[in-house]
């Protein structure tokens, strides 16, 4: 337990969780982690996201790929998209995902909608930044820190 004596009255709240219009947004990526599924029939690397400039920079945006899974095509996209983010940030391949974090790309910011969770925001497409992008400050700083405990993968 910790003794805080803390004033939420002093602060204003940032409860924006509304979702992402839908777009290309300049981002990069934060974090990475082996997941096991669920399911049971895999695993997955999730990636998290932070949105670099413009009016939400600092929002997150997460994507899951499917690279250990037992439906194959289930796979295949993830390896589509993981190539895909691959070309977006100039890498031939990585050995370990670390290899992807703080560095710029573009991705394409879609809208899903559920009957269950409401408006979602999902990731549609990865690209290479045009023009000169730089992070802002925490997201540089969070991106600078060495992973904890970075998630190695194989094609």
């Amino acid at each position: 337990m910790a003794n805080l004596n803390f004033d939420a009255s002093t602060v204003e709240s940032t409860n924006d969780f509304d979702v992402l219009p839908a777009g290309w947004d300049n981002a990069t990526i934060m974090e990475s982690e082996q997941v096991i599924a669920k399911s049971g029939n895999g695993e997955y690397l999730k990636l998290t996201f932070s949105v670099l400039d413009g009016a939400h920079a600092n929002r997150r945006l997460f994507a899951i790929l499917n690279l250990w899974n037992s439906n194959e095509t289930a796979c295949d996209i993830a390896k589509r998209d993981l190539g895909s983010i691959c070309d977006a940030l100039g890498l031939s391949g990585v050995g370990d995902s670390s290899e992807l974090h703080g560095k710029p790309l573009q991705v394409k910011v879609k809208i899903r909608t559920s009957e269950e969770y409401g408006d979602q925001n999902d990731i549609g497409g990865y690209k290479a930044v045009s023009g000169n992008v730089m992070p802002t400050a925490g997201v540089a700083l969070a991106a600078a820190a060495p992973a904890a405990a970075a998630a190695p993968w194989s094609a």
